[in-house]
């Protein structure tokens, strides 16, 4: 593993600017993850921050940002704005991104792949979906399914959810995957709720079974293009 440098940004969004952070590996570059957060926190919440840390360790650029708001749209709109900013960046020239977040964070992404992929310049920059904690739908409220993007996606999908997720219950996440179109994979943290808490284990623990999952995803999804 090598080390990486960290590089504050701002990243224009209509009249106002997203806070940003890249981690920047020290050898070159092919690949790129962008991650963002849930309803709450920031760029800063510690999940990200180690995902971040142990991608970049491995070669693979990450940008995590920030964006405030609990809805969906305004929270899609920021995503792909970041996406077109990684994509038009003279610094960072990556052959391909995979775009990732953690439960709300991972609904915006999952909408910013299926309204690209309808647009007719669609080139395949985005190379796939890593959601951490998918909220499928409200507690309780399992009748009310958020799976309308997920059956639009052609890329490649990770789902890394817990196994007791009070907002993804593990037969429903199952059944929607088995309709999905797109390549997908689930991995269950054992006994991990939304938060990814684990009772009587670690978090640094559950958070490097994540990590690898991550990053096994992604090296798969890429070991074709060298």
């Amino acid at each position: 593993m090598s080390g990486h440098a960290e590089v504050q940004v701002k990243i224009p969004f209509g009249n106002k600017y997203l806070d940003a952070i890249f981690s920047v590996p020290k050898k070159k570059l092919r690949y790129g993850v962008i991650l963002t957060h849930g309803a709450g926190g920031d760029m800063n919440f510690p999940h990200l921050v180690s995902l971040a840390t142990y991608l970049a360790s491995y070669g693979i650029l990450c940008l995590r940002f920030t964006c405030k708001g609990l809805n969906i749209a305004y929270r899609t709109k920021a995503y792909k704005a970041v996406v077109e900013y990684l994509k038009l960046s003279d610094d960072y020239r990556l052959s391909g991104v995979f775009l990732a977040g953690r439960s709300m964070g991972s609904r915006a992404a999952a909408s910013v792949i299926r309204q690209l992929s309808q647009d007719d310049d669609n080139d395949d920059f985005i190379q796939g979906l890593v959601c951490l904690s998918y909220p499928l739908h409200r507690p309780k409220l399992q009748s009310k399914l958020r799976d309308e993007d997920l059956l639009f996606i052609r890329c490649p999908v990770l789902f890394v959810s817990g196994s007791a997720d009070e907002m993804c219950e593990k037969q429903l996440l199952e059944g929607v995957a088995s309709k999905m179109k797109a390549p997908k994979k689930i991995h269950w943290i054992d006994k991990a709720n939304h938060g990814m808490a684990v009772k009587g284990r670690a978090e640094d623990d559950v958070m490097e079974e994540i990590n690898a999952q991550y990053f096994v995803s992604l090296r798969e999804n890429t070991k074709d293009e060298g």
